[in-house]
């Protein structure tokens, strides 16, 4: 029978993945234009702007990055400190996203690359495996086109535009990741973990640098987790539809 690495979607459920990976880069590529106005305010020019956005890729990264370039050596230390959380958590998506995926070679350095916070969010939101992968691979490439376009928008036209959060841009990826995450609140348990990493970021926002609330709020949803786990019966660990059990090599299915 097909391997689960090779198994085809349906039509309308590749429809379906594509319709929400699409909705995902849109929300997220939009914002890119902020990126694109603050850093050419900051004292960087269009091609410096657009390099960033092409090579670091890493929305808050490169938000950090703008910030010491406008703050000054002052605010440098924060900065860096942010960019290397920020890439801590990367880093943890690319063990979730390298089972998935299972890729070598240049398709590997390509994942690397896209592995963000949306395309691991829809890649690991799907129930198939097969439709986590083209999830994933259809959102990168999509927020990555989007948001060097959207950085070459905001770096020409950023004046003109003024702040892009009276805009709502700035609420539209977040509104992405709750249409997200709704349909997995299927239990007591991933509902009341979800309200504590809510909690968790809505407290800590007013005293952290952009991106670091998302990473500690992640880290209290991994210790109420953990907790679950030693009051509760232990919850089997994620596995797609399609993805072979330990007893089950691709060849047999």
């Amino acid at each position: 029978m097909t391997s689960p690495l090779t198994t085809p979607l349906a039509r309308e459920r590749r429809a379906q993945v594509l319709r929400q990976s699409l909705s995902v880069a849109l929300a997220t590529g939009a914002y890119g234009i902020s990126f694109g106005a603050l850093s050419v305010a900051a004292g960087l020019n269009l091609w410096q702007t657009q390099v960033l956005s092409l090579l670091l890729f890493s929305g808050g990264s490169q938000f950090a990055f703008v910030g010491i370039m406008a703050g000054g050596p002052a605010g440098a230390v924060a900065a860096i400190a942010t960019s290397t959380l920020l890439g801590v958590r990367n880093s943890l998506y690319g063990l979730q996203v390298s089972r998935l995926l299972d890729v070598r070679g240049p398709r590997r350095v390509a994942a690397a690359q896209l592995t963000i916070d949306e395309s691991t969010a829809v890649g690991v939101a799907q129930p198939e495996a097969a439709a986590g992968r083209l999830g994933f691979w259809a959102t990168g490439v999509g927020v990555y086109v989007l948001w060097n376009a959207m950085t070459l928008v905001g770096a020409l036209v950023g004046d003109a535009i003024g702040d892009p959060k009276r805009y709502g841009l700035d609420a539209a990826a977040a509104a992405a990741f709750c249409g997200l995450l709704a349909p997995r609140l299927k239990s007591r348990d991933a509902f009341a973990i979800a309200a504590v990493a809510a909690v968790v970021a809505v407290l800590v926002a007013p005293h952290a640098p952009a991106g670091v609330p998302v990473l500690v709020a992640a880290l209290s949803a991994l210790l109420a987790g953990f907790w679950r786990r030693a009051h509760h019966d232990p919850a089997p660990p994620h596995r797609w539809v399609d993805e072979p059990t330990s007893s089950e090599s691709p060849e047999t299915r």
